[in-house]
C-alpha cells in the first residue's frame, strides 16, 4: 500500500516572525513580486517593509479574486522585471493567487499570512474562482510552498472573525480525513494518507476543542498567548497538512455547493465550511454526543450553526437542492465518504443541521 504525505518546505511561526522575512527570501533570489492583500497594502505594509532588507521587491495590490484573469496579470508583471520568487502577503485568496502565479512562472513561492482564517498557506493547492466569486476548480500544484512565515503578533491584531473562520475551516479536517481513512479514499496527492497525516488531523480537532475559546479571547485583546499560538498552528499548519495529506470529503463539497447561491458570497470560507461540517455530521450518521460537541464548540466561538447565519434565512427548498446537486457533482470530494451519498441525502442533512441549530438557539 502506497501512502504519500506532503509538507511545506519551511514553516516559521511566532511573535515578530516577520523580522526574519528578508533573510528567508534571500534564499530564493534577489528580486521578486510581493502580491499584497488590498487591506494589507493600504494599512499594514509598513509592518513588513523594514524587514525586506537584502532583497528587491515589487509590491502589487491583489484585485480580490483568485481567478485565471488575475493570475495571468500577475505572471506578466513578474516576468516583466525578471522576478525570481513570489510572495503572497495577506489572506487566503491572496495566498492562493500567489501560489498559482509562482506555479505558472516556475519560481519559488513564500506565503506570509496576515490572518489565520484558512488552511491555504501550507498547501499545494489553489482554489480558483470565477471573477464573480463562484467556485471554478481546484488547481493541484506540484509542490507545497517553499516557505510559510506566520507572525502571530500580526494575527493577534486581525479581526476576531477571521481567526474564528479559520477554526471553522480547521474543524472539517479530522472529520474529512477520518472519512477518507475509512473509505480508503485518496488524498490530494492521489495516494492514500499516512498514519502521520490522520494523527495530525485528529490533533487539529483536539486543539480546537481545548484552546479555541481561549484563543478567541486572546485575539479580542490583541495579545499573543500560548492558546493563540496553538490555534494559529492548528488553523494553518495542522489543518493544511490534515486536509491535504488526509483528504477531503463532504464538508468542503457542501461549501462549494453553497457558493452557487449569491447571498453566501459575503461570508467567509471557514464560516461556510463550518455549516458544511454540521451537515456532514447528519449525512454520515455521527453519534448524538459528537454532534452536540461540535455544535457546542461552534456556539462557544461564534461559528454559524444555521443557514440564516450564512445569508440563507429565506432559502427555498429548490435553492437548497441546487446546493446539494452542486455538492454532489461528478468528481466532488463528497464521494470520498464511506457511504453512498446523493443530492437528496445532502439536502436532508442540510435541512436537519439548520433545524438543530435553530432548536439550540430557541
Amino acid at each position: 500500500m502506497l501512502t504519500t504525505t506532503i509538507f511545506p518546505g519551511r514553516y516559521v511561526q511566532g511573535k515578530d516572525a516577520r523580522q526574519q522575512l528578508g533573510a528567508e527570501l534571500a534564499r530564493f533570489g534577489q528580486k521578486g513580486l510581493v502580491i499584497c492583500d488590498p487591506f494589507v497594502h493600504d494599512t499594514l505594509i509598513g509592518e513588513f517593509e523594514p524587514y525586506l532588507d537584502g532583497v528587491e521587491v515589487e509590491i502589487v495590490k491583489f484585485t480580490g479574486e483568485c481567478c485565471d484573469e488575475e493570475i495571468a496579470r500577475l505572471v506578466s508583471l513578474l516576468q516583466g522585471f525578471g522576478g525570481e520568487f513570489v510572495v503572497g502577503l495577506g489572506g487566503g485568496k491572496t495566498i492562493d493567487t500567489a501560489k498559482a502565479t509562482a506555479f505558472e512562472a516556475k519560481v519559488p513561492v513564500a506565503v506570509v499570512p496576515t490572518l489565520a482564517a484558512s488552511d491555504a498557506p501550507c498547501s499545494a493547492l489553489s482554489v480558483i474562482y470565477t471573477q464573480e466569486g463562484e467556485f471554478k476548480r481546484y488547481l493541484l500544484l506540484p509542490q507545497n510552498p517553499n516557505l510559510v512565515l506566520v507572525d502571530t503578533q500580526i494575527i493577534a491584531k486581525a479581526p476576531v472573525r477571521l481567526l474564528v473562520a479559520g477554526m471553522g475551516d480547521a474543524l472539517a479536517t479530522w472529520f474529512e480525513a477520518e472519512s477518507c481513512q475509512q473509505s480508503f479514499a485518496a488524498n490530494m496527492t492521489g495516494n492514500l494518507g499516512s498514519v502521520s497525516a490522520y494523527a495530525l488531523a485528529r490533533l487539529c480537532y483536539d486543539t480546537l476543542l481545548q484552546y479555541g475559546a481561549m484563543a478567541k479571547v486572546a485575539n479580542e485583546q490583541n495579545v499573543v498567548t500560548p492558546a493563540l499560538e496553538r490555534v494559529v498552528e492548528a488553523n494553518t499548519l495542522l489543518s493544511g497538512l490534515g486536509f491535504e495529506s488526509g483528504g477531503l470529503a463532504a464538508s468542503h463539497a457542501i461549501h462549494n455547493g453553497l457558493t452557487v447561491l449569491e447571498p453566501t458570497h459575503g461570508f467567509l470560507h471557514g464560516e461556510k465550511v463550518a455549516f458544511g461540517v454540521l451537515a456532514s455530521l447528519f449525512l454520515t450518521d455521527k453519534p448524538a454526543e459528537t454532534i452536540a460537541t461540535v455544535y457546542t464548540f461552534c456556539e462557544s466561538v461564534g461559528l454559524p450553526t444555521t443557514l440564516g447565519q450564512i445569508g440563507l434565512a429565506g432559502v427555498t427548498d429548490a435553492e437548497l437542492m441546487a446546493v446539494a446537486e452542486a455538492a454532489c457533482a461528478e468528481g466532488e470530494t463528497i464521494h470520498n465518504e464511506p457511504r453512498s451519498v446523493n443530492a437528496e441525502s445532502v439536502f436532508a442533512a442540510m435541512k436537519a443541521a439548520d433545524a438543530e441549530g435553530c432548536r439550540r438557539q430557541a
